[in-house]
This record gives structure tokens, C-alpha cells and sequence, in this order.
């Protein structure tokens, strides 16, 4: 079985043509070793750590309950959770257990990709991955990433471009 035969990426590569990104599905790329930061992908394509979209997934809590908040923040900083949880409009943002990523995105840390998730979940885009032609992101699986663009990525999602870092 080929790597590109893993359920994760396939999934991840119907989404990406069903959306209108057949580029970047075909541009899926299986990598030798896991690439779980940021710095490890980046090597791996040999990209500025800037480039590499990170979707990192969050728990938003407010009187409402919690829900999922996916962040698309460039591999060159951090998120702010303060400042997510302000753009959000929620109590706090916490960083999300394992068993809640898997979830809501259907995927394990490491390979969570900005789409291809059992239900929308509410999305911010890093304004700072604008200044880069091709970014990178997972595709499903910690092996995998796709390139795109930082309006790929905000058409993909639906996701507000926001600054996530102070």
C-alpha cells in the first residue's frame, strides 16, 4: 500500500479537489519521516519555518460550553491564546487535548489539516502567511503536507484572516 493510500491523506486530497484546489491535491507530498513542528516540515521542504502553515486546534470556552477553534498560524511564531480568545469572542482558549483534536478534525496531532474534518469548525488564517507565494500544510497525516497559498488556505476554510501573535 502506498503512503498516498493512507485514509487521512485520501480524505484530505478529495476534500482539497472537491473544493476547487486540485493543484494542491495533486501536490501532496509524503514525506519520509513525521514532520510534527513546524522546523521539522520546513527542512523537509526545504522552505523558511515562516511558510509552514500550522493547524493547531484549540478548545474556546465560554458560558456556552466549548467548542473547537482551528488556527492556521505561521511556523515562524506562536499563537497568542489571549488574543485568539479576544478575536473569538470567548472566556479563554485553551490548547486542545489530543482525544478533542482528534474529534473534531478526525486526525491526530501532527497531520491535523486545515480541512477534511467531520464538521466546519470556526477558523482564523495567520495574515502572516501572506508574505510567502507557496505555504505548506499537513495533509492528514504526520508524513504529510500539501502546498497552497495564503488565499488557498483562506478560500479552503472559510477563515478569517486575523493577526493570532503579538
Amino acid at each position: 500500500m502506498s503512503a498516498l493510500d493512507h485514509p487521512g491523506i485520501r480524505k484530505v486530497a478529495a476534500a482539497l479537489a472537491e473544493a476547487g484546489h486540485p493543484e494542491a491535491a495533486d501536490g501532496i507530498r509524503v514525506l519520509a519521516d513525521a514532520v510534527r513542528t513546524a522546523a521539522e516540515a520546513a527542512q523537509a521542504v526545504d522552505v523558511p519555518v515562516g511558510a509552514i502553515a500550522n493547524s493547531l486546534v484549540f478548545a474556546a470556552v465560554d458560558a456556552g460550553g466549548t467548542t473547537p477553534l482551528l488556527v492556521l498560524t505561521s511556523g515562524a511564531h506562536r499563537a497568542d491564546t489571549d488574543l485568539l480568545a479576544e478575536l473569538a469572542g470567548v472566556e479563554r482558549v485553551e490548547r486542545a487535548r489530543p482525544d478533542f483534536v482528534r474529534q473534531h478534525t478526525g486526525q491526530v496531532i501532527g497531520g491535523v489539516s486545515p480541512v477534511a474534518h467531520p464538521a466546519p469548525i470556526r477558523t482564523f488564517v495567520d495574515v502572516d502567511l501572506e508574505r510567502y507565494e507557496v505555504v505548506w500544510a499537513a495533509a492528514g497525516h504526520p508524513h504529510a503536507v500539501f502546498p497552497t497559498t495564503y488565499a488557498g488556505l483562506v478560500d479552503l476554510t472559510g477563515g478569517t484572516p486575523a493577526k493570532v501573535a503579538r
